[in-house]
């Protein structure tokens, strides 16, 4: 597990010194087809309440905040805790991935936009778990990852896990999910210009 944490340690580490440069380049991507195919899949009654996996410095907590939503993010990276919480005016907890302790069946939806790519594979099982048990049942869980052919390692200062889709597949129902659909983005591109592989799980119940 030490090793395990110096990845997170590390790669948290580069979004704290990065993280007014990350706010500037990440506030106007439009991640709105993202946030539809969560808040679609959800089959309760809205108002919904969100976890923002990852919420960096604020901007999808924000958009759910003001679609009257209840959004709660979590972040591993104090200066990105503090920017979120000015930025959406949204309750943030500070959790490292690898160590969440999240309240049982709150959450309708769980928004892990580019997020979990960052876990290694050795403790992704025990993340996705986790994200399970914090979701009621019915509910519904949207991750967003950058593909590959299943490698990971360091990309610069960040480890990523890097999956294809049947691999992906395999993690996420292993924890219990159900596969809702899943599609590449960005939107009406070919393939080859597709990077990202976005997914919808839910978890069985009412």
């Amino acid at each position: 597990m030490e090793e395990l944490d110096d990845i997170a340690r590390r790669t948290l580490a580069h979004y704290e010194r990065n993280a007014q440069q990350f706010f500037a380049g990440t506030i106007g991507h439009d991640v709105s087809q993202n946030i539809a195919a969560l808040l679609g899949a959800i089959q309760s009654t809205p108002p919904f309440t969100i976890l923002d996996l990852g919420c960096g410095p604020g901007r999808d907590l924000k958009t759910f905040a003001s679609m009257g939503h209840r959004a709660i993010g979590v972040d591993g990276a104090e200066r990105f805790v503090a920017m979120a919480r000015d930025y959406s005016g949204c309750e943030v907890w500070r959790q490292d991935l690898l160590h969440l302790d999240l309240p049982p069946q709150l959450f309708d939806g769980i928004f892990a936009n580019a997020v979990l790519f960052h876990v290694p594979s050795q403790a992704l099982p025990q993340v996705l778990e986790r994200l399970y048990a914090a979701l009621k049942p019915g509910g519904v869980l949207f991750s967003s990852n950058p593909r590959g052919h299943n490698e990971e390692g360091w990309n610069g200062e960040r480890y990523g896990s890097y999956y294809d889709y049947p691999a992906w597949e395999r993690f996420v129902t292993s924890a219990g999910f159900l596969p809702v659909h899943h599609y590449y983005r960005p939107e009406g591109m070919p393939r080859e210009q597709q990077p990202w592989l976005a997914s919808v799980w839910r978890k069985p119940g009412s």
